[in-house]
């Protein structure tokens, strides 16, 4: 009598741990498939307003530099100005990278850990 309500119980437990892991399974696959949802659409975001953007900023650069080679009466010097504006602006951005990074790791770290 005592072996077989021993024996109910390790059943019992043996269920509740299968149970137990199956769940936490499932919880963690769904809080991953959360996370790639998360992610993937904030890419296709930053991809759709980033390509608009460059567009945009293409579409802006050659009509400034039109507008210079006018002024300068010549072309390629207009090009060549608004060329050298883009190569400081990328300097600029290449000595701040390091106050860049603290920023972004904060924040896409807040989005990785939300509950």
């Amino acid at each position: 009598m005592a072996f077989e309500e021993i024996k109910e119980q390790f059943l019992e437990a043996e269920q509740s741990t299968k149970s137990y892991v199956k769940h936490s399974i499932d919880f963690y696959r769904l809080k991953s498939f959360k996370s790639m949802m998360k992610g993937i659409t904030m890419a296709a975001k930053i991809f759709l307003v980033g390509s608009m953007v460059i567009l945009a900023l293409l579409f802006l650069s050659i009509s400034l530099a039109f507008w210079m080679g006018g002024y300068f009466e010549s072309t390629t010097q207009g090009f060549l100005m608004v060329g050298l504006v883009y190569v400081l602006f990328g300097i600029v951005l290449f000595l701040i990278r390091k106050k860049l990074e603290r920023p972004l790791l904060r924040r896409f770290s807040e989005f990785y850990f939300e509950e």
